[in-house]
C-alpha cells in the first residue's frame, strides 16, 4: 500500500447486490415492468432486513414475489439471469483506487451459492466475502459485519461500510462503523435509521471521503 493509505480505515466493507451492481434492473427485468420489479424489491427488503436469523435467500425472494402479485415466473427469472448481474460503471475505477489502499470486503444478504457468484462479477479481488447464509443472519443484525471484520481481523473503529440500503445504518451504527451510502436510486431514509457520513448517487466521492475519514485533525 502507498503512504497516502495511512489516512484510509484499515478495511471497507461494501453491500453487494445494491452498492456495487445494478441489481435493479434485473429485478425489473424479471419482474416485467419498473414499477412491479420496484414493488418487489421494496417487499424482498422489507422481509430481509426484518428476518434477523438466515432464511433461505431462494425463499424469501419467492415469498416477496407472492406478496405483491407477481408469478412464479419472476422469481425463476431472476435467478436463471444472476450472472446477468452488471456492476455499476464507476465501480471498477473506484475500487481499482482502493485496491492498494485498504482491505476490501463484501458482506451481503445472500446465499452463499448466489452470493458469492455476485461477489465474482465485481472485478476486484475481495479480502473477505460474507454472505446472510454463512453468517447465520441477515443484515442488519450484527453478525454478518463481525464475521468480515473477523476475517479481516479489523475492529469496526477501523472500518468504513459502503451502504445500498439505508437499513444497513442500523447495523452499522450499532458497531460504530461510519458509512457512505450510495443511494443510487433516490430511496428516502429507513424510519428510525442513523444517517450515515456522506448520502452519493454514485461511488465517484468514495476515494476521497474514505481518505478522510481518519484524516488528523
Amino acid at each position: 500500500m502507498n503512504a497516502r493509505s495511512e489516512h484510509y480505515p484499515k478495511a471497507i466493507l461494501f453491500d453487494l447486490l445494491t452498492a456495487l451492481l445494478d441489481s435493479w434492473s434485473l429485478w425489473n427485468r424479471s419482474a416485467g415492468t419498473i414499477e412491479a420489479g420496484r414493488a418487489w424489491r421494496a417487499e424482498y427488503l422489507r422481509l430481509t432486513y426484518g428476518c434477523g436469523r438466515y432464511v433461505a435467500y431462494e425463499t424469501l425472494v419467492r415469498q416477496a414475489a407472492e406478496n405483491v402479485g407477481l408469478p412464479p415466473s419472476a422469481p425463476h427469472a431472476l435467478e436463471d439471469n444472476w450472472l446477468t448481474l452488471e456492476p455499476w460503471p464507476e465501480a471498477a475505477q473506484v475500487l481499482g483506487r482502493l485496491r492498494s489502499r485498504t482491505k476490501l470486503a463484501v458482506v451481503t444478504n445472500c446465499s452463499e451459492r448466489l452470493g458469492r457468484q455476485a461477489a465474482a462479477i465485481v472485478p476486484v479481488q475481495w479480502d473477505a466475502v460474507v454472505t446472510a447464509e454463512e453468517a447465520g443472519a441477515y443484515k442488519p443484525d450484527k453478525r454478518p459485519y463481525e464475521l468480515a471484520l473477523q476475517k479481516l481481523g479489523v475492529g469496526a473503529g477501523d472500518a468504513a461500510f459502503v451502504a445500498g440500503s439505508s437499513y444497513d445504518m442500523f447495523g452499522t451504527a450499532a458497531l460504530g462503523m461510519c458509512t457512505y451510502w450510495h443511494n443510487r436510486v433516490g430511496l428516502p431514509l429507513a424510519a428510525g435509521a442513523q444517517r450515515p457520513a456522506i448520502e452519493s448517487p454514485s461511488l465517484d466521492s468514495l476515494d476521497a471521503w474514505a481518505s478522510r475519514i481518519h484524516s488528523p485533525a
